[in-house]
C-alpha cells in the first residue's frame, strides 16, 4: 500500500521561514530510517504558496490564480510517498517523525489509489498504458 504523507503548512512556513539546522538533522535521521526500512519512495519540501499558482477549471475554460493562498491550514509544506503494509503502519511512522514545524503542526496521511481500485472502468488497454508510462518514467530517472 502506498500513502502520501503531507506536512501541513503554517504561517511560518508560508512566510518562508526555513527549518533550523537541528530540525534538518533530525529529519535527515528520520529519512534515513525510512530508507533503511524500505518505506520511502519519494519526499520533498515545498516552497511557500507565494511562489505557486493554481489553475481553476470550468468546463473548457482555465483560469490561473497566482499565490499566495489565504487558507494556510489547507496548504502543504512538504510530502513523502511511502510504501507500507497498512494505514496503521503509516500512522506509527508519522508518530516517530520529528515535529516538522516550530510549535504545533499537523501531518495528513492519505492512501494512494492502486490500479485495482478503479474496477472495470480501468480497462486492460488503460492498464497497459499506465504500466508503459510508469516504466518510461522509471527509465528516465
Amino acid at each position: 500500500m502506498r500513502f502520501m504523507i503531507m506536512i501541513k503548512a503554517t504561517k511560518e512556513s508560508e512566510a518562508g521561514v526555513m527549518p533550523s539546522e537541528q530540525l534538518l538533522t533530525e529529519m535527515g535521521r528520520f529519512n534515513e530510517e525510512l530508507v533503511q526500512a524500505g518505506v520511502l519512495l519519494a519526499g520533498e519540501g515545498l516552497q511557500p504558496s507565494s511562489t505557486g499558482a493554481r489553475v481553476k477549471f470550468s468546463g473548457n475554460k482555465r483560469t490561473v490564480i497566482d499565490g499566495p493562498f489565504a487558507e494556510t491550514k489547507e496548504l502543504i509544506a512538504g510530502y513523502w510517498l511511502w510504501q507500507v503494509k497498512s494505514k496503521g503502519e503509516a500512522i506509527e511512522w508519522v508518530k516517530r517523525c520529528p515535529n516538522p514545524m516550530p510549535g504545533e503542526s499537523e501531518i495528513e496521511i492519505r492512501q494512494v489509489f492502486e490500479a485495482e481500485d478503479f474496477g472495470a472502468e480501468f480497462t486492460p488497454e488503460l492498464r497497459e498504458q499506465e504500466e508503459r508510462l510508469r516504466a518510461q518514467v522509471a527509465r528516465e530517472k
